[in-house]
């Protein structure tokens, strides 16, 4: 935090609850506050990290500059002997998207999830070190999301005991991997295994695609980076790449041959270790994604949360001062419920951890049960949470007013690094219609009498559910946790059953599912949003220790849940879960929560214990000393280095002075 006065010391000292035990349950513990907060303003601290001008580099040197971050971050694991868990942290706080990052989180997962024994203590031990660096060659230039439709090929040569590894035609080239464009010197490729001339569908590869001497690509390898993205600064820092194989060799044990295996005859041979063991890693990203969508969203409303209170607008009588943006009733009901979504997506990421943990125990023990479950909670909520924090982020923007819209408001540059999450590790309406297909065959499900169980466990309860009305009769009622839940049910299930139904009534199921993506994907979403209501309520139902801290929660729990309700009234009047009269008191309650939330909201923000460096934004400075910070900034642009401006004498001058000769026609 910088020093100086503290323009915002009067919002703070209204808070009715205990900030720093808000801290530990934001933190989740108070191991994971400490070593957050230590490495935070290590990161901080540091004037390598610096990154106010990153606005105004060119590609290369924003490139270069994340080289040096990325390396000098690496100095500092190794020298200071940080944890992992240090290390993810201080990769995080670095704020610098860069190769390190799929490195760490798809390269070395992958290995570990589908190499053998021997190849994890061959690779991995390079890996670790850095003495290759890797990425994740999966998407091509022609297909994403629809992994089975990969073109690369990866045909077997018996005579010469290796893989021959080929683009066939434009659209197989690799496209996207982050860190494959100008860093990587080895990828975990994705291609069509060919034995015998039989295709058996796609598999993984280590492939060495530069050289470990001069870093120049080997032969038979193009590749290069694909070009400038979306904003300043922002992803541009990470060299996404593209990649393609002209028949280049690998030798056959770089084959991942945990789950299935290519003998030296040829001869393809799945393994005993159940395929299944794949979705882990699947699990363990997403789950990931989740978590740091939280911490997306709760940037953007700490920015915007401040700056409301900081701003004042309008209001004044006889000159007097005039009212504080965050006291208007239409700023509160587009801010709150974001910070609400903060910390909501915070406690059912929390609980993806705990869920991954379980499948993987599970799984190693061949208990493959809550997989499909897993797989589907993970998708969903991806999906659901990344959707809602890029549209969460841009509208904090909005909130900022004009002043959102600059560079040093934090806000331009944190949505164009978050957006692609929208898509990358699964487009989010392909995600939704997996979950949808899982729902669709938990409801066929029902009339065979088989239990649902997990977050599907509420379908067990379908007689009651698909019968019940509301029992909502004041506002107060929409405080009573069964209440919201039992109505957040119906909705799910009703819409659910609905679409059943529907497809029931196909004589052709997929055709049937073609028809009805939009309403299957609306059904998915309300069992997600189910999902999220559900574990924030388990959340402030439990223990929580701290002054006024469990009431806190408590209100922002009810803010998120009514505002999904008032977000998608028709859905809960279209399916009566809800009535119309009960609506407008879940609206009355609403409107009385966001008064309640006001005098807290800059405590409940500086909860999130961001440092000023990690916000990286003036609008959003803990002190609250903005506009003073406003005009050092624009005073800092490179326009501003000279008075008059290059091109003066070329351009106004003449303008200016008609001093143009014009042909004649």
């Amino acid at each position: 935090m910088d020093g100086g006065i503290d323009h915002l010391a009067d919002e703070r000292s209204k808070a009715e609850f205990d900030v720093d035990a808000m801290k530990l349950v934001w933190a989740g513990s108070r191991h994971a506050f400490d070593v957050s907060n230590r490495v935070s303003r290590l990161v901080a601290t540091d004037p390598v990290f610096e990154k106010r001008n990153r606005a105004v580099m060119s590609r290369k040197e924003l490139f270069k500059n994340t080289l040096k971050k990325s390396v000098h971050a690496w100095k500092i694991i190794n020298e200071l002997r940080l944890s992992d868990e240090e290390a993810i942290k201080l990769r995080s706080f670095m704020d610098q998207p860069g190769f390190l990052d799929l490195h760490w989180g798809m390269f070395v997962p992958a290995i570990k999830g589908q190499g053998t024994e021997e190849q994890q203590k061959k690779w991995l031990s390079l890996a670790n070190k850095l003495q290759i660096i890797g990425c994740y060659a999966q998407t091509e230039l022609g297909h994403g999301s629809n992994v089975q439709g990969l073109e690369t090929t990866a045909t077997f040569d018996p005579k010469t005991d290796q893989f021959i590894i080929h683009s066939p035609t434009q659209t197989s080239s690799k496209f996207w991997p982050g860190g494959l464009g100008k860093v990587s010197t080895h990828a975990v490729v994705y291609a069509r295994l060919i034995t015998n001339g039989k295709d058996h569908g796609v598999h993984g590869f280590i492939v060495q695609l530069r050289s470990l001497d001069d870093h120049s690509p080997l032969p038979g390898i193009t590749v290069g980076d694909i070009g400038m993205k979306f904003g300043n600064g922002a992803y541009n820092s990470m060299d996404n790449g593209f990649l393609m194989f002209d028949h280049y060799r690998i030798p056959r044990d770089q084959m991942l041959m945990r789950l299935s295996k290519v003998t030296r005859e040829g001869k393809y041979v799945a393994s005993d270790v159940p395929r299944q063991l794949v979705y882990g890693t699947m699990v363990f990203v997403r789950q990931s994604i989740v978590s740091n969508a939280s911490n997306a969203l709760a940037r953007a409303v700490c920015i915007a949360t401040r700056y409301s209170a900081v701003r004042r607008q309008f209001g004044s009588q006889s000159g007097g001062i005039e009212t504080q943006v965050i006291d208007y009733k239409t700023q509160q009901n587009r801010l709150f419920p974001l910070l609400a979504s903060a910390y909501a997506f915070r406690f059912v990421g929390e609980w993806l951890k705990w869920l991954y943990t379980d499948v993987t125990q599970r799984l190693e023990a061949s208990d493959f049960a809550t997989l499909p479950e897993a797989h589907a909670c993970t998708a969903g909520l991806k999906s659901m949470t990344t959707s809602a924090t890029s549209d969460g982020i841009e509208e904090c923007r909005k909130l900022c007013g004009g002043h959102g819209y600059l560079w040093c408001s934090g806000l331009p540059e944190l949505f164009a690094v978050y957006v692609p999450a929208c898509t990358y590790e699964g487009d989010n309406v392909v995600l939704q219609l997996q979950v949808a297909r899982f729902l669709m065959k938990t409801v066929s499900q029902l009339s065979s009498g088989k239990v649902p169980s997990g977050t599907t466990a509420y379908m067990g309860k379908a007689k009651h559910l698909l019968q019940c009305s509301s029992g909502v009769q004041k506002a107060e009622d929409w405080l009573n946790p069964d209440m919201v839940l039992e109505a957040f049910e119906a909705r799910a299930l009703r819409m659910a059953v609905t679409c059943a139904n529907n497809l029931s009534k196909f004589e052709n199921q997929e055709q049937g599912f073609s028809e009805l993506l939009a309403e299957l994907v609306e059904a998915a979403i309300a069992h997600c949003q189910l999902i999220v209501v559900s574990k924030f309520i388990d959340k402030v139902e439990g223990e929580i220790e701290g002054r006024g801290v469990k009431k806190q929660l408590k209100n922002l729990c009810y803010i998120y849940a009514l505002y999904l309700l008032h977000k998608h009234l028709g859905d809960f009047l279209r399916t009566h879960s809800v009535t119309p009269e009960q609506a407008a008191l879940a609206n009355d309650q609403l409107r009385s929560l966001y008064s309640q939330v006001r005098p807290n909201a800059v405590a409940l923000v500086d909860a999130f214990d961001y440092t000023d460096h990690y916000l990286g934004s003036v609008l959003g400075r803990y002190d609250g000393n903005v506009y003073p910070k406003l005009f050092e900034e624009a005073l800092k642009d490179p326009l501003n280095d000279s008075v008059v401006p290059d091109g003066y004498r070329e351009y106004i001058r003449p303008l200016i002075k008609q001093e143009f000769r014009f042909a004649k026609l």
